[in-house]
């Protein structure tokens, strides 16, 4: 049996996750993961508008806020099994994973190494802003890319603050954490195995231009159970435009777990 450690720790300095609202009667743990550069602020609102028997554990990765001096993972394989080791103590829960753009993939990754080294899947997995894994990449990797060309493809994605892309220090600070992100998702080998059991739910961005309604519907391949795809408006950060109809459809699929 599992040692069942306080829930308490998580609000701990340099721990993987932090709590926004703890929930000690909470039925379900939903842990989100953040897209590239992003930390666990993205998600502090979301216990708010979701299901008051849902926990929302939101994943701080190493080199930002709390964890700045920890050097950032590149690579998904060593940064999904640090995961993995932190997770135990949360586990005596049904637990649901979300992931957005590299979360998604993060969530993805961790689902799989979960159902082969514990047995164990969440109740959902929902993947937010990104293709299908077993899809070939269809954009230039960005990790690698000089200077002027890096900081054009963060203006394109509209995703960093102009005030940050218009400060050098700032971007030179936070240089380092986005290229070592990016080369996470770049640097990505897909390996096939069965797909998983639990449901999966794909949200993609009707005006995303490079990630499209075809390449995230493939998610459907990854799962044996139930799948559901949902096109919401907005670019590839749909989920900081369009939150409010985001959470809104996470609580309906969450309900079902309750």
């Amino acid at each position: 049996m599992q040692a069942r450690m306080q829930p308490t720790g998580m609000t701990q300095r340099n721990s993987w996750f932090s709590l926004p609202r703890p929930n000690p009667q909470a039925r379900l743990r939903l842990f989100c993961f953040p897209y590239a550069g992003g930390t666990s602020a993205i998600y502090r609102a979301w216990p708010q508008e979701l299901p008051a028997s849902v926990e929302v554990l939101t994943a701080q990765l190493p080199g930002r806020v709390h964890r700045l001096n920890e050097p950032p993972f590149s690579n998904i394989v060593p940064l999904v099994e640090a995961i993995a080791a932190a997770l135990p103590p949360y586990l005596d829960k049904p637990f649901a994973f979300f992931g957005h753009s590299m979360g998604a993939l993060i969530s993805f990754e961790l689902a799989r190494h979960l159902r082969r080294t514990r047995g164990l899947e969440p109740v959902q997995l929902f993947v937010s802003g990104r293709s299908a894994p077993q899809l070939p990449p269809n954009t230039p990797s960005l990790h690698d890319l000089p200077e002027p060309e890096f900081i054009k493809e963060l203006r394109a994605l509209n995703g960093t603050p102009a005030e940050v892309l218009e400060h050098p220090e700032l971007m030179h600070l936070m240089t380092p954490l986005l290229r070592a992100d990016f080369s996470v998702v770049g640097t990505y080998q897909y390996e096939p195995e069965p797909p998983l059991s639990c449901p999966i739910t794909a949200f993609g961005g009707l005006g995303d231009e490079k990630i499209s309604r075809e390449r995230v519907a493939q998610w459907s391949e990854q799962t044996s159970g139930a799948f559901t795809l949902r096109m919401l408006p907005g670019d590839h950060f749909f989920i900081n435009t369009g939150r409010a109809l985001l959470l809104r459809l996470l609580s309906q699929d969450l309900h079902r777990h309750l």
